[in-house]
């Protein structure tokens, strides 16, 4: 551990533990990016994350928090201390009758929904997995698909924050209500997030179904109730076959059922489908293939002709199974949007570029399946709008989701193009993307700004305020907000005083890690250390 660390730790004289480690490897749940953090800490208290908190400032150190890191990008990516909260995970509070439950914000949604159940609640909506934090779900906007639910942090009641200067702060819809907004998507750069009180619901089972409908069917009855036809619905569109599965759910009493067993859906379909992706990066135009053969041998290679049901716990049924490391490139839009967005998009993969109107060429790319498709409606909640809520202010919101498998951690071939030409069309029809996922640098800070207007000018007011040095801001920030620069400032190269820059990304090598990247941050504090080791000699 570097000696001015263990100095200024040692001139704290508390008995607080520093549970710090060195030597570790951070990598996201798909292996997209790696770093090496100075220190991994892992807290067990909130006296403990005060004192790390303490130490970054003394010592010139940036914080990044992490949970799970299912976020693809580089966002949790640090070269200074990595903070994890996943001993951070009790039950602090419940009531079983009004339905409040207070915890500690590193608790996975997954134990969470263990936990609620045992008092016969649970959490009123989920997106596709639950291996996140519920720091996490809440800093990215997490969202699942129905219209009659927003984003998963609609249900928080409060939050407590520590802060830059070491010190707790409370927050709600009447307490610092401004910080609460902006802690509702923090992004991870207010403070560390180490409690949440919400508002559970008592616990309910989803008979679902799904089934293979032409996608023709599914835009024509896109405004005439189809997402609105059942609490739970969502979408995977198949571009080459035309078609899509449609999942719907709705609560139910009826006793639990699990899903029917095939051949082809268990491991061994798994494994298939993995190999066929692996050869398509070697030969992309054997993808339309793929995409008839995978989801034919599952759901039919005619509509309606295989329906799957089954009845679940809510924790359960409202999940999916996320398969393989992938790049997530998502995008929220007004509903109303969907049967353009989906028309131009479908266009352009299958080669129809007047119908497209997207000014790429798509000649040598082959894209993956499914195309993810799901909704929300924020307008809903009685919670106060989080200032950087993606979702469309004016009604419900249409989430698309280009997903591309990365087989064996290798990059497909078509991503840079792919992508080039997605996000186009998303922004042309006023889209944001998620902030959790894989959109491309063309998608910058004065776009981003454009889009967010008034609101991110809000939540940039209240972030500048709780952390004036910069100890929570990493190059993902500085790429895509407007961020301050350092006080007196003059070019745009300045930095806020413990804010941490991008010095280098190269292949991460080593074993498993495939195409993923390394991630190398400045250091700066190195030499900040040895100025100051020379000036006391």
């Amino acid at each position: 551990m570097d000696p001015t660390v263990l100095r200024e730790l040692s001139s704290l004289l508390s008995a607080v533990p520093f549970p710090a480690i060195a030597d570790h490897i951070h990598s996201t749940w798909a292996g997209t990016f790696y770093s090496r953090p100075e220190l991994y800490i892992r807290p067990r208290s909130v006296a403990e994350i005060q004192q790390v908190v303490t130490l970054a400032h003394r010592c010139r150190r940036r914080i990044v928090t992490v949970g799970s890191g299912h976020s693809p990008s580089d966002l949790t990516c640090t070269s200074s201390w990595l903070v994890n909260l996943d001993d951070l995970n009790r039950i602090l509070g419940i009531s079983p009758k009004t339905g409040i439950v207070t915890v500690e914000a590193g608790i996975r949604l997954r134990d969470l929904g263990v936990e609620l159940e045992k008092y016969g609640l649970t959490l009123s909506n989920l997106g596709s997995i639950d291996s996140q934090s519920l720091a996490g779900a809440i800093a990215t906007g997490t969202h699942g698909s129905s219209l009659r639910h927003g984003l998963l942090s609609e249900c928080v009641l409060s939050l407590s924050l520590i802060l830059a200067d070491g010190h707790t702060v409370r927050c709600s819809a009447t307490d610092n209500p401004s910080l609460f907004r902006a802690a509702l998507v923090s992004l991870g750069a207010l403070g560390i997030i180490s409690e949440v009180t919400f508002q559970a619901e008592p616990a309910f089972r989803i008979a679902w179904r799904q089934s293979m409908h032409p996608l023709s069917s599914v835009l024509a009855s896109w405004s005439s109730g189809f997402w609105s036809s059942h609490e739970f619905v969502r979408v995977w569109w198949l571009p080459y076959m035309k078609n899509a599965i449609v999942w719907h759910a709705d609560k139910t009493n009826l006793l639990p059922r699990p899903p029917p067993r095939s051949f082809y859906g268990g491991i061994l379909g798994y494994r298939i489908y993995h190999n066929l992706l692996a050869l398509s990066n070697w030969f992309p135009w054997i993808l339309p293939w793929v995409e008839w053969f995978v989801f034919g041998m599952q759901y039919g290679f005619k509509p309606g002709a295989v329906v799957t049901d089954a009845v679940e716990p809510s924790r359960q049924g409202l999940l999916m199974d996320c398969l393989y490391s992938q790049f997530v490139n998502e995008w929220a839009l007004p509903l109303e949007k969907g049967p353009e967005a989906i028309t131009r998009l479908s266009a352009w993969i299958n080669g129809d570029m007047q119908t497209a109107r997207i000014p790429f060429s798509p000649k040598g790319v082959w894209v993956h399946c499914p195309i993810e498709v799901r909704v929300s409606d924020s307008t809903l909640a009685r919670s106060p709008r989080a200032y950087l809520d993606p979702t469309s202010r004016d009604g419900p919101t249409l989430y698309l989701n280009a997903t591309l498998y990365r087989p064996y951690r290798r990059d497909p071939p078509c991503k840079d193009r792919y992508y080039e030409a997605f996000e186009w069309l998303m922004r042309e029809l006023g889209g944001r993307p998620h902030w959790a996922k894989n959109f491309s640098r063309a998608t910058g800070r004065n776009e981003l700004h454009q889009l967010y207007g008034d609101d991110m000018d809000k939540w940039l007011k209240v972030r500048s305020e709780v952390d004036v040095d910069g100890v929570f801001v990493g190059e993902w920030h500085r790429r895509n907000l407007l961020l301050p620069l350092a006080a007196g400032a003059g070019d745009a190269d300045s930095v806020l005083p413990l804010e941490e820059r991008e010095k280098d990304r190269r292949p991460f090598g080593g074993c498993g890690a495939g195409d993923g990247l390394g991630w190398i941050g400045d250091k700066r504090w190195m030499s900040i250390s040895a100025s100051r080791s020379v000036l006391k000699s």
